[in-house]
């Protein structure tokens, strides 16, 4: 198989699944659901990139905002580019994680977990403070596969043409 077509097919779906949970988060707060039925909140952030073209005429636009304002990014899609990178911020109970994920590799960097308690009580286990860090970067791991896979099971479903629909209108509305 042709290694570029499937890095072709990974960005698009990439691009699919960024631009579904840019439409999802824009209007109102979406609630996921983990495996212990846990519910977590997921936004997109301050941190967005759009790219259209192919080649030399490839252009990209990063649009950061602190108040949250993407509009410019979302002119760029309605101009045919598609998102690149999105920086995403899962919030479960008081926690929040903080992520780059890119749509051409789904890489994930930049992850900024919930700050772990920095005392150091003489009982401790040394081992403690990176075993809770371990955890919440797997936590946000866990989180990101409940997302992409509810996207997955839409996204294969015979729904996908009217929610796709929803989005396009989104862009252009």
């Amino acid at each position: 198989m042709d290694l570029s077509l499937v890095e072709r097919e990974n960005t698009l779906l990439g691009q699919d699944f960024l631009t579904w949970l840019w439409y999802k988060t824009d209007a109102d707060t979406v609630l996921f659901k983990l495996g212990d039925n846990r519910t977590f909140a997921l936004n997109l952030e301050q941190k967005l990139s759009v790219q259209g073209g192919e080649g030399e005429t490839k252009a990209t636009a990063t649009v950061t905002s602190p108040a949250g304002e993407l509009s410019e990014a979302k002119t760029g899609l309605s101009t045919g580019k598609k998102v690149h990178k999105a920086q995403l911020l899962f919030a479960m109970d008081e926690d929040n994680w903080l992520v780059t994920v890119s749509a051409s590799d789904f890489g994930l960097s930049g992850l900024k977990t919930p700050k772990i308690s920095t005392r150091d009580d003489e009982g401790d286990d040394p081992d403690a403070k990176f075993l809770e860090k371990f955890f919440l970067v797997e936590r946000c791991l866990e989180m990101f596969d409940v997302v992409y896979a509810e996207f997955l099971k839409l996204r294969m479903s015979k729904a996908w043409a009217e929610e796709a629909a929803r989005v396009k209108l989104w862009i252009n509305g």
